[in-house]
């Protein structure tokens, strides 16, 4: 991919998709040159250091600074920017539970916060991630779902406030559009996962790889129905830029590879047998979902078509992105 010229801001930096974002910008020509800098935010200054500690990293800035307060955050950043791309967000269903107010102050304040910079810098253009759990829950339409052709999300569950946060970000990334004339698109998010992914992170996908590498059988804590739409990390990470550049204002983008879509069963049953080689078996479990923090089962099949219209195409199956996965452990 050509990068366009200029100073990138990236939130949630030290995040899985925020510093994968940045990794793709470092290893670019126009990087290397000089003819691309990043301004990278973080809430702790200690990791991102850590985690960007090479000499190669020379146009790089790293901030330290709470995007939920608008005042700390406009004073942080008073330089040139000309691209923003929101990644900063809650991604642990355990901490969505356990702390929802917190989650939903995140995610709805800190976009609206980005959104206000985004106005006072103005900027060439900038992408908010979002989520396909917007859509809430969905039957089977009998077709892949585009981006107008929302469901309903419970309102009385503390779980809720990752979607319903997302929707409200979403929403203010419209208004900010609308009224203020900020150029901002959304790219909404399948799960994502494969190259670049942490060790230590827990999601569900990453517990099926962990127990392939290790010849454990894979437990599920439900019946596996809810259906589950994926894409590759830097086959998203092509994405966001794609929008960046040519997605339409106030708009939103589904970026999922639609071969990719199975149910949670299904999906363990192909890192069982066609990732493991049918060594390791697939068991149920039932947990209570109130306690897991799992998300309500769902019939949800995203259409990725108005993404593609842009030219942009997923290149990773689910196979390949597990064996991308295995290959981190």
């Amino acid at each position: 991919m050509e990068f366009h010229e200029g100073t990138y801001l990236i939130t949630g930096i030290t995040g899985f998709l925020g510093s994968m974002t940045a990794n793709e910008l470092m290893h670019s020509e126009e990087y290397k040159q000089g003819r691309i800098k990043i301004t990278g935010i973080t809430r702790d200054i200690f990791r991102a250091r850590q985690i960007f500690n090479s000499t190669e990293h020379q146009e790089l800035l790293l901030v330290e600074v709470d995007i939920r307060d608008r005042n700390d955050l406009l004073s942080a950043i008073d330089s040139s920017v000309d691209y923003i791309i929101h990644c900063a967000s809650v991604t642990r269903s355990a901490e969505m539970v356990r702390h929802p107010v917190e989650t939903a102050d995140s995610i709805v304040m800190g976009t609206r916060n980005m959104l206000e910079l985004a106005k006072k810098l103005q900027i060439e253009s900038m992408v908010c991630l979002s989520s396909m759990e917007v859509y809430g829950t969905v039957g089977d339409i009998g077709r892949p779902r585009k981006e107008d052709e929302l469901g309903e999300v419970e309102l009385f569950s503390p779980r809720s406030c990752y979607p319903l946060g997302k929707r409200m970000a979403e929403h203010y990334c419209y208004i900010y559009q609308q009224e203020y004339g900020v150029p901002v698109k959304i790219s909404r998010l399948a799960q994502t996962f494969g190259k670049g992914i942490r060790p230590d992170d827990n999601r569900v996908y990453m517990q099926f790889a962990r127990a392939v590498n290790e010849g454990r059988d894979i437990v599920l804590k439900t019946m596996g129905n809810s259906m589950g739409n994926y894409c590759a990390s830097d086959d998203a990470v092509n994405a966001v830029f794609t929008i960046l550049y040519c997605g339409r204002d106030g708009e939103a983008y589904n970026v999922v590879n639609e071969e990719n879509t199975m149910s949670i069963r299904e999906m363990a049953e192909l890192a069982a047998g066609q990732t493991a080689g049918e060594q390791i078996k697939v068991k149920i479990e039932l947990e209570d979902p109130n306690m897991t923090g799992y998300a309500p089962d769902t019939g949800l099949k995203l259409s990725g078509e108005k993404l593609r219209q842009l030219g942009w195409h997923p290149s990773k199956n689910l196979a390949e992105m597990y064996r991308d996965v295995i290959r981190t452990l």
